[in-house]
């Protein structure tokens, strides 16, 4: 408390009184008996309390003692209180004796009372709280935290402490990392052991990153409490461990981002009095709002911390998706000494005194400096009034900064123009001159200009807009620098990221943000460290070029590259590209291709790569190319990224190069989006907590096979991203992936610390084969013959009776007939049509769902029924998946329905394009479906003929076909949002891929120009919904564990009951080149599954033609794919095939032997038209 009082940090903070627990609240752990008789340690003599202190482990006693405890525990709940009710952000508790050993029944390491475990409790009972997180960064393993919640999901303990195989105390094997937990809590207990000293702030913060983290996102905790034990800081003779003052803020400040900053500090160990003070009152500061510190460098995570983390990886892999995608490269071969820990051996007084220094340096008066001039908009197209980059993006975020008052709080810097001298920093003179030269051009001369560059419009105003966008940007980059401010952000156009040395490019002319670093370097006086990361949905290939050789700047850039199909089409922007001469392993490029990225695929990018390498790099200045064209709804993107990920990634990197870091504005094209997002970082900035991301899918399988190639190249460079997980060697094969609890061998038995046996079942030493546990959030009841998982939230039940484990629930506005015949004569478990192949549109109606159909009335709202399916999924046919998006941006959350459960209604297809055949063969198919929905009489469609057709009437000059998901957002022929894509100019396809697409009937991309007229925002949204209908199917996610089942099954709003979804395979895939001939030993369409055994929707894989199960049953063919990166499988239930990288059905003549073989052995027949 004096170092805090002499820090002025005291002042600053809520002071809450202090009060002794109750015995209720001591009972809510302890049992009445032990709490008794520490109760009696109060009148006890010196030679009793010795005596009974000699019966426990590390403990001393003293007349005060229970006092203290009971002291230290109300003090705790006294914050649960506050912090839970929203009376303040977060707490500090300075208290003792510490608690993280007490068992329930007695004492253990200094310890009487276990504050946490009653503090998480009595969350739980007194405020409801439902999932807590607790945090245990203490040097000595809290082995009784883990003992009390080993068998509870509703608690995720995490604990990082000293091991070394044992060897240190507690001596317990528990402590180690293949103790998950039990029961109910298997996967919820997270041990980290380091088994050797000296483990520094490389070690601890990569730890969080790479495991605490992606799990804690996950996990979703609602509140965090954190033991924090000091005695791992840097001169605590107990721990021998060199985390500095700075480590201990940055480990806050990550925490900070979880349960919407509801996180409790509560004091547990740490002896050297003054690293301990400086190690609290570093954690206090970063409570308090004030900016995180630089690191010490080198930062270097030693190679045994790397092992133990990986460790752990591999022993939580089953339970947690954010550890599945982590590759199991060869081990980089190090030199000698490389692999040393990150602080260097300094004398311990050194290494404290520059972290103090660092910690506690003087700040700025001001938090956010920002800068917007109205005059940027001067900058327009004359020729296109709807072009994306129109001038009111600039003005929509500032309007939307005022409205949340986030413009009282910044400090307001002056704009000013960029000279022709400080653009020749990253520009040519020769450039820059015929810039400005288009001041005085006519219209007709302008227009000219534009066309030599690629997808660039100009003005007269053009050269002074840029020139204004940049000098306001140097203006924000001096006060930071000069101590004004402390961060910053800029809202500035036209953007600059793709403009190169001597050519303008993708809507820019002057790379502000480069030259905004040159500025910084020049302004400074020396080659200062500069990080720019690049989150627009475009490659940055301007600022790429500038900084490739040069080991002073660090560019990472996330991006959507469609196997450089996507702008700005080059190679360049390939995960491979690492930089040139003394640059190489400074530029980081992650592309995304094949899939819709968002909030799951982002945030994994940060922790897995992104941070890691920035901590290592330790930039003096961050800054941000910050385009939001990768947020939901903009129509250029096509990525679902949420302001809350935004505030997310820029809390994140607040944490680098001492809280200096400058937002800077590039794209972005919907102005909803692009406001909120924009003004979620400002908020973040000023020191605002980061919402709560709700629940994420799990990453894309092609967005983590990118992170991995991005490691996979990068490790070579950066020593944080040497992680090396492997697959354990299982002892008994025959048992692996069985549950401990299912093993009926006799385990051999080890020693715990409570004096009982504990065989290594217990332990849960599981394989990783595992599948991953029910979320937390789930509860289950017996009803009458069945199960029911309840929803927590209280917004859905599902029923599972002892048959089958699914029944769904479908909502109709009237009864449904319980048979159906429609023109196909479709039945049963019978394929569609070949005509309906040949179409390429997949429809699947399941007769016998339909017959086994019950009906119960229910007075809603025009008398509505509901229909229980009670048929079990075994004969399930898996189809795509329709994202109900919201279309208001403020309504973030995607709800995914898998189209084969909902109701037969309203057709809405996909074309397939530069095919006006495919056009009238789904036309016709609409109408089969027509005359299928006359004959039940609770389902309405209405024509979707003429809807496609008032859709291409919209403009003249649309493009009358649409393209696959995977593909369309990639090619300039489809307008888009009212406005043309970012184009490359005579842009063509390779004369391989043209040949390839004749052998293989291939659609190829459209030549991309820029003359393609523009379409109005319904259109979109229409075109949109269309594209959403191609999903998950046999899953990259599980839908049914992350989705509310009265959402899943008719019952959102945003849904219209009685709709028809068709799903449009792809004619063509890039991973098509994988499949395999048909094994010489055949088919097996009646083979289980390889890992588990179950007859229900098996799937084979094409390349190995290994059997595995689907996601409806325990997703064995989705693990089986993330291992070995095997995309295309086939349905034994239905003949269809799935592609896990494009995320869609694929129908292509290469795929035509295999589905011909299966269907002859499961029908004996050859399919229709198979020659």
């Amino acid at each position: 408390m004096e170092k805090i009082r002499q820090y002025g940090l005291l002042e600053r903070c809520v002071q809450v009184q202090a009060r002794a627990a109750t015995e209720d609240e001591l009972l809510l752990v302890h049992s009445q008996e032990y709490m008794e008789l520490m109760k009696s340690t109060q009148y006890m003599s010196e030679p009793e309390l010795k005596s009974l202190a000699d019966t426990y482990d590390s403990i001393f006693l003293h007349p005060k003692f229970y006092e203290c405890a009971c002291l230290a525990v109300g003090s705790v709940l006294q914050l649960v209180d506050k912090v839970v009710s929203a009376e303040i952000q977060n707490g500090l508790a300075v208290v003792r004796p510490p608690g993280h050993h007490a068992y329930w029944e007695k004492m253990n390491g200094y310890s009487m009372f276990n504050n946490l475990a009653i503090a998480a409790n009595y969350a739980k009972q007194n405020h409801g709280v439902e999932r807590i997180l607790i945090v245990d960064w203490d040097v000595h393993h809290g082995q009784s935290l883990q003992y009390i919640f080993e068998d509870d999901s509703s608690i995720l303990y995490f604990s990082i402490h000293r091991y070394e195989h044992g060897e240190f105390w507690p001596h317990l094997p528990e402590s180690d990392s293949q103790a998950v937990g039990i029961g109910r809590g298997e996967g919820y207990n997270i041990n980290i052991p380091w088994n050797k000293i000296g483990m520094g702030d490389a070690d601890y913060i990569t730890a969080f990153l790479q495991v605490l983290m992606p799990v804690a996102y996950e996990f979703r905790p609602q509140l965090v409490l954190v033991a924090a034990g000091y005695d791992s800081a840097v001169g605590d003779i107990k721990g021998e461990m060199q985390a500095s003052p700075s480590c201990f803020a940055i480990l806050t400040h990550l925490l900070m981002s979880l349960a919407g900053g509801k996180v409790i500090l509560s004091l547990e160990g740490g002896y050297n009095l003054q690293a301990l003070a400086e190690g609290v009152s570093a954690s206090l500061k970063i409570l308090l709002g004030d900016p995180c510190p630089r690191l010490a460098v080198p930062f270097t995570p030693c190679q045994s911390a790397l092992e133990s983390i990986c460790a752990t990886i591999m022993a939580h892999r089953p339970y947690w998706k954010g550890l599945q995608n982590f590759s199991a490269d060869k081990p980089v071969e190090l030199e000698d000494g490389e692999a040393a820990s990150a602080i260097t051996k300094k004398e311990f007084a050194e290494v404290l005194q520059e972290s103090v220094a660092e910690v506690f340096r003087k700040l700025p008066s001001e938090r956010t400096a920002l800068v917007y001039d109205e005059r940027m908009k001067e900058h327009y197209n004359m020729w296109d009034s709807q072009h994306p980059e129109l001038p009111q993006r600039i003005s929509c975020i500032y309007a939307q900064h005022e409205s949340q008052q986030l413009t009282e709080h910044c400090l307001r810097i002056p704009v000013r123009s960029a000279t022709e001298e400080e653009l020749q920093m990253c520009h040519s003179l020769k450039y820059i001159q015929t810039i400005k030269s288009t001041v005085d051009m006519k219209a007709r001369d302008l227009h000219r200009q534009s066309d030599e560059y690629i997808s660039i419009y100009l003005s007269p105003k053009t050269y002074d807009c840029a020139l204004l966008a940049t000098g306001s940007t140097f203006n924000v980059v001096e006060a930071i620098l000069t101590g004004k401010a402390q961060n910053g952000v800029a809202i500035v156009r036209p953007p600059g990221h793709h403009a190169e040395k001597n050519m303008a490019c993708g809507f820019c002319f002057f790379n502000t943000v480069a030259l905004s670093a040159r500025y910084a370097q020049k302004l400074m006086g020396y080659k200062m460290k500069v990080m720019i990361l690049d989150w627009d949905i475009h490659h940055g290939n301007g600022t790429q070029h500038i900084f490739e050789d040069d080991p002073s700047v660090l560019y990472v850039s996330l991006h959507r590259y469609d196997h450089g199909l996507f702008f700005p089409s080059s190679e360049d922007a390939n995960y491979d590209m690492v930089g040139r001469g003394e640059g190489e392993g400074f530029n980081i490029n992650i592309p995304w291709s094949n899939g819709r990225m968002g909030n799951p695929e982002y945030i994994s990018a940060f922790l897995r790569v992104v941070m890691p390498v920035a901590y290592e790099f330790g930039p003096e200045l961050v800054l941000v190319s910050a385009g939001f064209d990768a947020a939901q709804g903009d129509p250029l993107g096509g990525y679902t990224v949420t302001p809350e990920a935004y505030a997310h990634m820029t809390h994140m990197l607040s944490s680098l190069a001492g809280g200096k870091v400058i937002v800077v504005l590039e794209g972005g094209y919907n102005l909803t989006s692009i406001s909120e997002s924009m003004s979620m970082c400002t908020w973040t900035l000023l020191g605002g907590t980061p919402p709560d991301l709700g629940r994420m899918k799990t990453p894309h399988l092609s967005a983590m096979q990118s992170i991995s190639n991005v490691i996979g190249v990068h490790r070579k460079y950066w020593s944080s991203l040497r992680l090396q997980v492997t697959e354990p060697v299982a002892e008994d094969t025959s048992i692996q992936g069985v549950t401990p609890a299912q093993k009926t061998s006799p385990s051999p038995e080890v020693k715990s610390a409570e004096g009982k046996h504990r065989s290594s079942s217990e332990l849960h030493m599981s394989p990783c084969t595992l599948s991953l546990p029910a979320s937390p959030e789930q509860t289950i009841k017996q009803t009458d013959g069945s199960l029911t998982f309840h929803d927590l939230s209280g917004s859905s039940e599902q029923v599972v009776d002892d048959d089958s484990f699914h029944q769904m629930k479908l909502t109709h506005k009237s009864v449904m007939p319980t048979e159906v015949q429609t023109s196909e004569q479709i039945s049963g478990d019978k394929e569609i049509s070949d005509k309906i192949i040949a179409s390429s549109v997949q429809i699947y109606v399941d007769q016998e769902h339909l017959q086994k159909s019950t009906v119960v009335q229910e007075p809603t709202e025009g008398i509505r029924a509901t229909v229980e399916l009670a048929k079990s999924l075994d004969n399930h046919k898996p189809a795509g998946q329709v994202t109900a998006r919201m279309q208001s941006v403020g309504q973030r959350t995607e709800e995914q329905v898998p189209t084969d459960q909902l109701p037969v209604g309203q057709g809405s297809v996909e074309q397939i394009p530069g095919s006006q055949e495919n056009v009238e063969q789904v036309t016709a198919h609409t109408v089969s479906v027509e005359r299928l929905s006359a004959e039940v009489e609770s389902i309405t469609i209405s024509e979707l003929k003429s809807k496609e057709a008032k859709a291409r009437e919209v403009s003249p000059n649309q493009s009358k076909t649409s393209t696959p998901f995977c593909m369309s957002e990639s090619l300039s022929s489809v307008p888009v949002g009212g406005a043309r894509q970012k184009v490359k100019s005579n842009a063509s396809v390779s004369k391989e891929s043209r040949i390839k697409a004749k052998e293989e009937n291939e659609i190829l991309p459209v030549a991309e120009t820029e003359d393609k007229a523009v379409v109005s925002n319904p259109v979109f949204q229409e075109k949109t919904h269309q594209e959403e209908l191609l999903g998950e199917a046999t899953g990259w996610s599980n839908v049914l564990r992350s989705v509310p089942f009265c959402q899943l099954f008719g019952n959102d709003v945003s849904l219209e009951s009685g709709t028809l979804y068709a799903v449009t395979p792809l004619p063509w895939c890039p991973h098509l080149e994988t499949v395999h001939p048909v094994p010489s030993s055949g088919l097996n369409v009646l083979q289980t599954c390889s890992d588990c055994g179950t007859e229900r929707e098996n799937w084979v894989c094409l390349v190995c033609y290994q059997v595995y199960c689907g996601r409806y049953v325990n997703e064995h063919m989705l693990m089986h794919g993330l291992s070995t990166g095997h995309l295309l499988v086939l349905s034994y239930t239905d003949l269809s095939v799935w592609c896990y990288g494009c995320e869609s059905y694929v129908h292509n003549k290469v795929l035509f032997e295999v589905q011909n073989t299966a269907h002859r052995l499961k029908y004996g027949e050859h399919m229709a038209g198979f020659n």
